[in-house]
């Protein structure tokens, strides 16, 4: 069994109005000595943009901007820039953060590249009603019936946790997103692919295009994307969230999984238990929900990756562990067919 060493809390709110209610679920990317960090800010009434920090070394902050480096623009995310994840692909950084109105909840994409200035791609998740997927999915045979138990009375369905994978794969642009229980999983040789008809047909074999399910009791409720995947010699590192029930309320911890290099789809193998949960005090108790280790962003540093997080959805937290020795134990588990 391998443990990850909780690092501790890397920061937290300000009294700056931009993020005085909390600091959270960090994308985080390493360009030549510095560590760039980008934020979810939160602000009183739960308004979300996103701040920016620096890191010298995976644990000390050189530099925090006393601004956000993107806010809300556009009606489709009036209510909030959150949660975002980045990488380097061909020479952009891809952006992704969940865009919030109010109501609806979407994977959109912001594109740089300089990681200064942003230029808003839009929502490129699917926006498809509860009734349009219903009839979408119904001949994906043994189709989790979680998804429309989570998913009923939603107007347009919550498509969040968007993450690309940090390069091309088969000369496509791959990404992951979540709509509950599932992480799903798109590819599509530029993004202007992704019409209407594209994700007509998507829904219609959705089962083709699950990524992860839950299989064990840490993950028994649903899983999310977290960090964007990592290229490792034996298969895609995934550090994903895993979400189960403890007494009523909801429990999230950090989940690993292998995938195939050159078929990211397909698992190779499983952490069967979480790679680290809640059992800090920042972690067990925050502001409005408790028992939460989101991760969203990784930098490696030799062999040491350092796992960055959401805690308690309050303030910023870093764990850290021996890539050789998690690629190592993933690679000691039996593969279990996830459920389908």
């Amino acid at each position: 069994m391998i443990k990850a060493k909780k690092e501790g809390v890397i920061f937290r709110k300000t009294e700056l109005s931009f993020e005085n209610e909390s600091v959270l679920n960090p994308a985080v990317i390493k360009e030549g000595d510095l560590i760039h960090i980008f934020y979810r800010a939160v602000h009183i009434k739960n308004y979300s943009s996103i701040g920016y920090c620096n890191m010298d070394s995976p644990l000390t902050i050189k530099e925090r901007w006393e601004k956000p480096i993107l806010s809300p623009e556009f009606d489709y995310e009036k209510h909030g820039t959150e949660d975002p994840r980045i990488v380097q692909i061909d020479g952009v950084y891809y952006l992704t953060y969940v865009a919030f109105d109010g109501d609806n909840a979407l994977g959109a994409l912001a594109t740089s590249t300089d990681l200064v200035n942003f230029k808003k791609q839009g929502i490129i998740v699917p926006k498809i009603t509860y009734t349009d997927f219903d009839l979408l999915t119904q001949n994906n045979i043994n189709l989790n019936k979680k998804y429309l138990v989570y998913n009923e009375g939603a107007n347009i369905l919550a498509d969040k946790d968007l993450v690309f994978f940090p390069r091309r794969i088969n000369g496509k642009l791959v990404f992951t997103h979540r709509i509950k229980p599932d992480i799903q999983i798109t590819a599509v040789k530029e993004l202007s692919d992704l019409t209407d008809d594209f994700w007509i047909n998507y829904f219609s074999r959705l089962k083709d295009h699950i990524f992860l399910s839950s299989q064990y009791p840490h993950e028994a409720e649903y899983v999310g994307s977290g960090c964007p995947p990592i290229e490792t010699e034996h298969g895609w590192l995934v550090l994903y969230h895993g979400v189960k029930r403890v007494h009523g309320n909801y429990e999230y911890s950090c989940c690993a999984a292998l995938m195939e290099l050159n078929d990211p789809g397909k698992e190779i193998a499983r952490l069967p238990y979480p790679l680290f949960k809640p059992d800090q005090d920042y972690e067990l108790a925050g502001g409005d929900v408790d028992d939460v280790c989101f991760p969203t962003g990784t930098v490696l540093e030799g062999d040491q990756l350092y796992i960055y997080y959401g805690a308690a959805d309050e303030l910023i937290a870093c764990a850290s562990v021996s890539l050789k020795g998690l690629t190592e134990e993933l690679l000691r588990q039996p593969f279990l067919n996830p459920p389908r």
